[in-house]
């Protein structure tokens, strides 16, 4: 199943036009930064238990979902998990919060912070 894959700004927009940003980072990650108004569902080696969980969170399948990681590595698996499971609007943030890196660790493209886009942070 071939997920579209979109740029940080690209997210950006969809947000505003009522798209869910799905953060899948473990919760620690979520907390020290994420999309302003992101939602939070760790990703789980499960899958049922992911989908089941995301379903839970958005309210059904028929959430439109802009699915994001860190690095824009494992959301493309998550993306493609929901897709296949009956979520029809998915798309994956292909450079994640930190940005996408090369073999060699070099910032490919930068992700959601690098941006400028704006960002929450949980009080701790």
């Amino acid at each position: 199943m071939q997920i579209a894959r979109i740029s940080p700004l690209e997210a950006a927009d969809r947000m505003r036009e009522g798209w869910i940003y799905l953060d899948i980072r473990p919760e620690e990650e979520f907390d020290e930064g994420h999309p302003a108004g992101a939602l939070n569902v760790p990703f789980h080696p499960d899958p049922a238990r992911f989908v089941d969980a995301v379903r839970a969170a958005v309210g059904g399948a028929g959430a439109r979902l802009v699915v994001g990681c860190r690095s824009g590595v494992v959301s493309v698996r998550a993306a493609e998990l929901l897709a296949s499971a009956g979520f029809a609007e998915v798309v994956e943030q292909r450079a994640g919060f930190e940005g996408s890196r090369g073999t060699f660790g070099e910032l490919r493209e930068a992700g959601w912070e690098r941006e400028g886009l704006a960002v929450e942070r949980e009080e701790s």
